[in-house]
């Protein structure tokens, strides 16, 4: 029941998926396959199709709602893209991603461009308060169309959490600066495959451009323990803000929510990580309810 889980979890957001979105999920080697398993979903009256989508619970409107954040998702790239290229002139900037919403190809007014950006070694905090700074002074603290909340170094390119939120983010992230990087990156997370089997990358679009002169000056200049003291300031500082703002998370929820180390920063406050998971599992406890299939749980 590969395909019954997927759905599920994408009815979590209210996005029917086709069947071949469905079958790059699966671990099927034949789209037959699971075609005939959503046939016989729809026989049980656990899903049902409109027009080319399969939806759960008789969320109905879920497909027009779908069809209009794609819609919007084609203009919200363009502006992505353009966000993108700026987002890599910054100094210790190797790589650019857009995850979230738009990466599944849906965005509407509630969404925000959320980009991954991956940093080098030992700068990554200096390069994460450039880009706080830049978004608080001039775009007045709006996250609309810059919303940077991830960050990870080359010198740990392979992610800690392996759930099945983290495995979704990976294959949906769309690569958009640094070829070489992201390379290297989904080397480092063939774990991957474990989820999804058939999961293959394309970079051949993402260009591999220099950097401007003066973001490299600025790189040279602090290329030295001075800039690795800054770093580190700066990692400190946002720290303990942070642990100030957020009391109210408990130690385990700050770290997977917060995380902050010399390679990885995070700032998902809400967890939606781990609220993804659990709600994921309780949709896997109510078909077992209702209709006696039993789903692995997911840990977060």
């Amino acid at each position: 029941m590969e395909s019954l889980k997927t759905i599920l979890y994408f009815s979590i957001f209210r996005y029917p998926l086709t069947l071949e979105e469905i079958h790059s999920y699966t671990n099927h080697k034949n789209i037959v396959e699971t075609n005939q398993e959503l046939e016989n979903l729809i026989l049980d009256k656990i899903l049902r199709k409109v027009d080319d989508f399969y939806v759960y619970a008789n969320d109905l409107e879920s497909v027009t709602k779908r069809l209009k954040g794609n819609l919007n998702a084609q203009k919200a790239l363009k502006i992505a893209e353009k966000k993108a290229k700026f987002i890599f002139q910054f100094p210790y900037v190797k790589a650019v991603g857009v995850s979230g919403s738009l990466s599944k190809g849906y965005y509407d007014n509630e969404s925000d461009i959320d980009f991954f950006v991956i940093t080098t070694p030992n700068k990554l905090w200096i390069c994460r308060t450039l880009l706080m700074l830049y978004k608080k002074i001039f775009l007045l603290n709006s996250r609309k169309y810059f919303c940077v909340n991830y960050f990870i170094s080359t010198q740990q390119l392979e992610l800690e959490e392996k759930n099945r939120f983290t495995a979704t983010e990976l294959k949906t992230l769309i690569p958009m600066q640094g070829k070489v990087v992201f390379e290297e990156f989904y080397r480092s997370n063939k774990w991957i495959e474990s989820y999804f089997s058939k999961f293959e990358v394309n970079l051949k679009t993402v260009p591999n451009i220099k950097k401007a002169v003066f973001p490299t000056c600025i790189e040279s200049i602090l290329n030295n323990k001075i800039g690795f003291y800054i770093d580190g300031v700066f990692k400190k500082i946002t720290l303990n803000k942070w642990k100030s703002k957020f009391e109210f998370l408990n130690a385990d929820d700050f770290n997977i929510a917060l995380k902050s180390t010399q390679n990885i920063s995070k700032h998902h406050p809400s967890n939606f990580q781990r609220k993804v998971i659990e709600a994921l599992n309780a949709k896997i406890e109510e078909v077992a309810t209702n209709f006696n299939i039993i789903l692995p749980k997911e840990n977060v």
